[in-house]
């Protein structure tokens, strides 16, 4: 049964594209002559209670002038003075907004304006967002997802294209957590593919999607595919988004330093390659540490939604030592690098909110394989005591328990399929932590597959888990899931939802503020 990981992995031909149908893609066509134009939509990032960031991406050099109301009519409107868009930045750009007020609605529009002339103006591009909350009384609700575009599944006019996103605009969030796996630069998408029950999979195609990423312009047209679809420009002018990475914004499985044995590239150095990915992510994803400044080029970021929430990004790829059996007593690097590692330990100390989410690109127990020998997450499917990658999180499980912090859960995609892990020590060959849930989710539009082993080391017990049977089952076949988080003003209670399109809550649990193990 082949791999999630390695599906395509064999040479695929460049294909022509598709004839892109009204509506769906047709928006973000270029007309090289009048005036500038913002068609491949707007997004709203990294927002807090008083301040945010918008992302826009013109055809030509242009102006970005943002202007911000409290409502759709944008009188007393506010106006920013955003960047110069140019080919440095593939013509994208991000205008961060301060001094917003807390636990409101924020109407905004973008307008870009011709540098040498800025009477000439182009059509405004409008979007809206929710402040984060002063006070605890008021609820918070988010969805969280990863896995787009992935295993040669791509926007499929026949299907409405990525229809996944319309039904989470509809659920009106205060924001979408993406856990990874934005693109799948080592995947192509092919002009058609033919299912096992013999029906065609039709997909929208590029020229930048017709061969694995390699060089700086294919990883921008990776990144730039997805807003081809209707449904994900529109979703993304409503609900702010905080996104993480993982490995296929790069290549399957990748590490620092790593060397690759693949025909399929002509540039072997991982290293250059995530270099060239990274300033394509900063560019067309509205990240507050990924700019200038002290803390530029970091994923990891803490974002504080309130009273109530902490939401705690990590980079499970950046600092990450080779992939190996896993089976070293010492290891010192592990997954999130020493760095990492004493930077969240601070910031989950320095927490007051009620609810802490760790979000995580990898899930912690689930048994993540890369070829015969090598894992590619956390564990490596030894239930005894840790060893390798482990002995990092059981350090920071340890610390948790320690330093007596509560309201920590984590939540993660990366595995193709939806499922609520608890652990807990009693059942663990680790017993130094206090109890806490994973949550996965996932795909967004990817190929489902069955469910990995689960490594008993830190006492997991899947409470609900579904997954496809087959490899590689195409969304037709595996509708796309994505989570839920509510959590409630009043009481404080969080209550998690795994959905599936189609409207279906497959599982849900209530957590209680304060309380350990749940």
């Amino acid at each position: 049964m082949p791999n999630r990981r390695t599906v395509l992995k064999g040479s695929l031909a460049a294909s022509a594209g598709l004839a892109l149908p009204t509506g769906l893609a047709a928006a973000p066509a270029f007309a090289r002559s009048g005036r500038p134009s913002a068609s491949w939509g707007v997004q709203a990032g990294d927002i807090t209670a008083s301040s945010g960031l918008i992302w826009a991406r013109s055809d030509r050099p242009a102006r970005m002038v943002v202007e911000t109301s409290a409502t759709e009519s944008f009188r007393r409107a506010r106006r920013w003075q955003g960047p110069l868009l140019g080919p440095g930045t593939d013509f994208t750009g991000t205008t961060p907004l301060r001094g917003l007020p807390a636990g409101e609605q924020i109407h905004y529009r973008v307008t870009l304006a011709d540098p040498d002339d800025p009477r000439r103006t182009g059509q405004p591009v409008c979007g809206t967002f929710r402040t984060a909350p002063d006070s605890r009384r008021d609820d918070v609700r988010f969805l969280w997802s990863g896995d787009i575009a992935g295993q040669g599944w791509g926007i499929n006019p026949d299907i409405g294209g990525y229809r996944v996103y319309d039904e989470m605009r509809r659920l009106d969030p205060d924001f979408f957590l993406c856990s990874g796996d934005n693109i799948y630069a080592d995947n192509v998408i092919l002009p058609s593919v033919t299912l096992p029950d013999g029906r065609v999979w039709r997909n929208i195609t590029t020229e930048e999607k017709s061969k694995v990423a390699e060089t700086l312009a294919e990883y921008r047209g990776n990144f730039r595919y997805n807003l081809l679809d209707e449904n994900v420009r529109a979703f993304n002018a409503q609900v702010p988004s905080i996104v993480q990475w993982d490995d296929h914004e790069v290549r399957n499985n990748w590490y620092p330093g790593q060397i690759l044995d693949d025909a399929r590239y002509t540039e072997k150095n991982l290293d250059v390659l995530a270099a060239r990915s990274r300033r394509a992510f900063s560019e067309y994803f509205p990240i507050s540490t990924l700019g200038t400044g002290e803390r530029a080029g970091r994923v990891q970021r803490v974002l504080r939604h309130g009273p109530l929430l902490d939401v705690f990004v990590l980079d499970m790829r950046t600092y990450r030592d080779a992939n190996s059996p896993g089976r070293q007593p010492d290891d010192r690097v592990g997954i999130l690098g020493a760095e990492q590692l004493h930077w969240l330990k601070r910031e989950l100390a320095r927490s007051r909110a009620v609810w802490k989410v760790i979000a995580a690109d990898m899930p912690l127990s689930l048994v993540v394989v890369d070829g015969a020998t090598d894992f590619e997450a956390v564990s490596q499917g030894d239930p005894g005591a840790p060893l390798g990658r482990e002995l990092q999180i059981a350090e920071l499980l340890r610390f948790i328990k320690h330093q007596r912090i509560t309201g920590t859960l984590w939540l993660t995609a990366d595995v193709h399929y939806t499922a609520a892990e608890h652990y807990d020590p009693s059942r663990a060959a680790f017993k130094d932590f206090a109890p806490f849930w994973e949550f996965v989710s996932g795909p967004l539009a990817a190929g489902g597959f069955p469910p990995d082993k689960v490594d008993g080391t830190f006492g997991p017990r899947q409470v609900f888990v579904q997954a496809p049977t087959t490899a590689n089952a195409s969304p037709m076949e595996a509708p796309p899931n994505f989570g839920e988080i509510e959590i409630d003003g009043g009481s404080g209670e969080l209550t998690v939802r795994l959905r599936a399109q189609g409207g279906s809550v497959l599982f849900a649990q209530v957590l209680r503020p304060g309380l350990v193990g749940q």
